[in-house]
């Protein structure tokens, strides 16, 4: 059973930073896809981004260019470090293990979240 622990999130001014963590157990995480959700009020899930176990990675294009997804191996743990933040992006945000990467999909269970709450 894969378990997913995320952290990190909280209130940030527009502009400003946010690194969020996910500890992942119950699999072998060195050789998983890896991929960051969030989900707004009123909204569906949506794709952030993604790192391969090669450590290739893709972004959604609402956050490409002002986010970084990384993997530390040896802490089976991914991060999501989140720069010049919008109120757009308000959400909670969810990783998860990748099933398939064309299309983007991932296991049915998810961890809590960690909301991130974008506002002066």
């Amino acid at each position: 059973q894969v378990q997913l622990v995320e952290s990190g999130g909280g209130l940030v001014q527009p502009g400003g930073s946010l690194r969020l963590s996910c500890a992942v157990s119950g699999t072998t995480f060195i050789r998983k896809n890896l991929g960051w959700y969030r989900q707004a009020p009123g909204n569906q899930r949506e794709f952030v981004a993604y790192i391969t176990s090669g450590r290739g990675t893709k972004y959604a294009d609402s956050v490409q260019g002002r986010f970084a997804i990384s993997r530390d191996n040896t802490k089976n743990t991914v991060y999501l470090q989140m720069n010049s933040l919008k109120a757009k992006d308000t959400a909670v945000y969810y990783c998860n293990v990748l099933l398939s990467l064309f299309p983007i999909t991932s296991l049915d269970s998810w961890g809590q979240g960690t909301q991130v709450i974008v506002s002066s």
